[in-house]
């Protein structure tokens, strides 16, 4: 998996401007938790959709961005979690262990 890191606010508009053309997804990790250590391996393992950017948020370093992700895509923060963002909004997210590759394929094809 080669994660395109996410540690500025700026990257949001991007983020969002990307997703006009293709589905962006943001993974939100906390180096500290067990579960989210969990998630990310199993994405990691996972075959990659070459059709999806994957970010990835540290969310210890970057809470700030964090907290700015849940207002601009009004959801409420959980971690780990995903957000699956087409069209500048966010059109999928899921938390711990719901989070699967499938899912999000899913998601991005819907």
């Amino acid at each position: 998996m080669n994660w395109i890191p996410l540690h500025s606010e700026s990257q949001l508009n991007e983020i969002k401007a990307k997703s006009a053309d293709r589905p962006q997804l943001i993974f939100k990790h906390s180096t500290r938790c067990s579960t989210s250590a969990v998630v990310k391996g199993r994405l990691e393992r996972a075959k990659r959709p070459e059709s999806i950017d994957f970010y990835y948020l540290d969310l210890l370093s970057f809470r700030p961005i964090s907290n700015r992700v849940a207002d601009l895509f009004q959801i409420d923060h959980e971690s780990p979690q995903v957000l699956l963002i087409r069209n500048g909004e966010c059109v999928y997210d899921e938390s711990h262990m719901g989070i699967t590759m499938d899912e999000i394929v899913d998601a991005s094809a819907a």
